[in-house]
């Protein structure tokens, strides 16, 4: 079976992947932000993608990309909504588009979302989630979104049922990084440091209809800081308070939707004490690591099945 090829070039992340149906694998590097800074803005992002993506593919290339392509993907905006736009995505549009018209290939378009929970839904070994209802959390840098998720043709959409109101967890978590005096994106880090905290204390999210505030947690997280507590203790704090929201919100939601699995996909979902916290308690399916972070094996993922499997059950 011939392999296919994806883009997507997210708000951090370069990346491309290619799979056949069965397996692939992708290539991505982190975009450069300056020291002490909480991001990019899009015109620097974009033109970072612009002058990655040849070497992105050519890292792809080396590890084992197939000679035959038969399509080219790309996530064009961040969303399957109307209006949803963010100018880095038009890097890999770009691109994309630019092979597909060359080589006279098929080119699928598909959001960054969608990407993500094909990405999480492969990688855990749970194809048969994008053929049937679920819930799934985007946590990510940008997004905490609960979404109720069903199939659409050969890809998926999703209706927001939950997640934060102000702050998504990535930014509470970088921010946080930020006044520790941590490297950006500091996820790896405040992980790293949480386990060794001496303390379990955490702030009790008010949670209402799956939804949640993270501004309190914030506030007392930089109230810690100025009295002097540890890093260790800090980053245990804010990822204890994340992970209660995340956890009563989930178990909120399946009160709505009995029975239903629950998919965590999105860079935060790495996280090892969240992990094995939604396991524990509400038996989450989580991408493996590597595919929990922005990727573009999702994107593979559906230009392939855009392209080869036109009956969903």
């Amino acid at each position: 079976m011939p392999a296919v090829l994806g883009l997507d070039t997210s708000n951090y992340t370069t990346s491309a992947a290619w799979f056949d149906g069965e397996t692939g694998d992708n290539a991505g590097r982190l975009l450069t932000v300056p020291e002490g800074s909480l991001g990019l803005r899009q015109s620097e992002a974009l033109f970072q993608h612009v002058k990655r993506l040849p070497d992105i593919l050519a890292d792809l290339r080396q590890t084992g990309l197939p000679e035959t392509i038969a399509a080219v993907g790309a996530s064009t905006r961040p969303r399957e909504v109307e209006g949803s736009y963010m100018p880095c995505f038009l890097a890999g549009e770009s691109q994309a588009r630019v092979m597909a018209q060359t080589f006279s290939l098929p080119f699928c378009p598909c959001s960054h979302q969608q990407g993500h929970i094909a990405a999480a839904a492969w990688s855990a070994g749970r194809m048969d989630l994008l053929d049937r209802p679920h819930l799934v959390w985007h946590l990510s840098g940008g997004t905490t979104e609960l979404l109720y998720v069903v199939p659409d043709g050969v890809t998926v959409k999703g209706e927001i049922i939950g997640g934060t109101k102000d702050l998504s967890a990535g930014q509470l978590i970088d921010r946080t990084g930020k006044k520790l005096g941590l490297a950006f994106p500091a996820g790896k880090a405040v992980d790293a440091l949480s386990l060794e905290a001496d303390k379990t204390d955490s702030f009790r999210v008010k949670v209402s209809a799956s939804a949640f505030s993270f501004s309190g947690v914030e506030n007392k997280m930089n109230a810690l800081a100025e009295s002097g507590e540890t890093p260790a203790n800090i980053c245990r704090y804010v990822l204890g308070s994340i992970i209660g929201a995340v956890e009563r919100a989930t178990l909120q939601a399946l009160e709505r939707y009995p029975g239903l699995p629950v998919l965590c996909a999105g860079g935060v979902a790495s996280n090892s004490l969240l992990r094995e916290t939604m396991i524990d308690r509400c038996g989450a399916v989580f991408a493996q690591p590597r595919f929990s972070t922005d990727n573009a094996m999702g994107v593979a993922i559906l230009t392939w099945r855009a392209l080869f499997q036109t009956d969903t059950p």
